[in-house]
């Protein structure tokens, strides 16, 4: 069996550097890469809400937190080289579909030219050798079809947001072929919806459902019949870090770009998620329809991770039910006053045996 991702002899003493590290993806990952044994550098902006993930968690602990913006090219530079990373993963964005409605250029700024000045700093720090740029399953042109993108698909994206993430593919693919031929390797990776604990962000659908459900209220959906690829946050976040580890020690082969999505039958409606979640939850936990006219999003979107599964030996570990017992198992135990970090840690340890198990008997 070939392990994916937990053999602490590859990440074990290993520097990496993380952009986003105080967001609900970046803390995840970082927590993770903590219990392999990887020495990690953060560079984010202050934790993007409050209470978050970050926070919760205590994952500022044990590693190097530098508060920044990846608007700020010297200051972002100047924060890897001082890190001397052998992997960098690319995470800081400005994350929202509606919220790059309100501020487009600075969606724009962030995601597009932040994604440039972290380029930029690679190209400037030697000790790199794999680097990962994350952009999103939005990035894609959506034509509303029935079948998943493939990673050959054309870029594009009709709201701020979206364009920007498909902007940022097409500026790593012109570094990679201008400047990044031999190492350090360059790869991006595009995933699906996350949920997961720890996510407290405005307009995303489990955050608002937990929200609603906690006080006792219905949560308002704009749209329920939206078929989007659900995945727990920590199945993304594996490909990541195998990923890395084959840019590192395999090379140009895995240059290009990945998707990471859920498995086709876990592509759902947004009103599957949101009656299961409900159920799960109790405490006569319902949704109600939004009536006024909202910003244009997409209906249908899923992923052909085919590639993934093919040449990395990755794919889901865990179904949507899964998931949501995982995402509300943990906002419960934190609403109780537990120990997140421990929990959290507990959850990752789960899944590492979960996903061992899926990739020796092959399924």
């Amino acid at each position: 069996m070939e392990d994916l991702v937990m053999n602490g002899s590859f990440w074990k003493g290993k520097s990496v550097f993380i952009t986003g590290h105080t967001g609900f993806k970046g803390t995840w990952l970082t927590l993770w890469l903590k219990l392999l044994g990887a020495r990690v550098t953060g560079y984010a902006l202050n934790p993007p809400t409050d209470p978050s993930m970050f926070t919760v968690t205590g994952a500022a602990e044990g590693i190097v937190s530098r508060i920044g913006d990846v608007c700020d090219a010297e200051a972002l530079a100047a924060a890897m080289r001082e890190a001397a990373p052998e992997v960098v993963f690319h995470l800081a964005a400005q994350p929202l579909v509606r919220a790059s409605y309100q501020t487009p250029a600075q969606t724009f700024a962030t995601n597009v030219m932040g994604t440039v000045n972290f380029l930029e700093a690679v190209r400037r720090t030697p000790s790199v050798a794999a680097a990962v740029v994350i952009t999103s399953d939005k990035c894609y042109e959506n034509r509303e079809w029935d079948w998943g993108y493939r990673e050959n698909e054309p870029m594009g994206g009709n709201d701020p947001y979206s364009a920007s993430k498909g902007c940022a593919e097409l500026v790593t693919a012109s570094y990679r072929r201008s400047f990044f031929a031999a190492a350090p390797f360059l790869a991006t990776a595009r995933a699906g919806n996350v949920i997961g604990g720890g996510d407290w962000a405005a307009d995303r659908l489990v955050p608002d459902l937990i929200r609603a459900c906690a006080g006792g209220v219905k949560v308002q959906i704009r749209n329920p019949d939206a078929i989007r690829p659900w995945q727990h946050v920590l199945e993304p976040l594996r490909g990541y870090l195998t990923l890395a580890r084959k840019l590192h020690q395999e090379g140009e082969p895995f240059a290009r770009g990945w998707n990471f999505g859920p498995r086709d039958e876990d592509a759902r409606p947004t009103l599957d998620l949101v009656s299961r979640t409900c159920a799960l939850w109790g405490e006569g936990a319902g949704w109600e329809l939004v009536g006024t006219p909202q910003p244009h999003e997409a209906k249908y979107l899923k992923l052909d991770c085919s590639a993934a599964r093919a040449g990395l030996k990755w794919q889901p570990a865990l179904n949507l039910e899964t998931a949501l017992d995982w995402t509300v198992s943990w906002y419960r135990t934190q609403l109780k006053g537990g120990d997140m970090r421990e929990f959290t840690l507990r959850q990752i340890e789960n899944y590492q045996t979960l996903a061992s198990g899926e990739t020796e008997h092959g399924r």
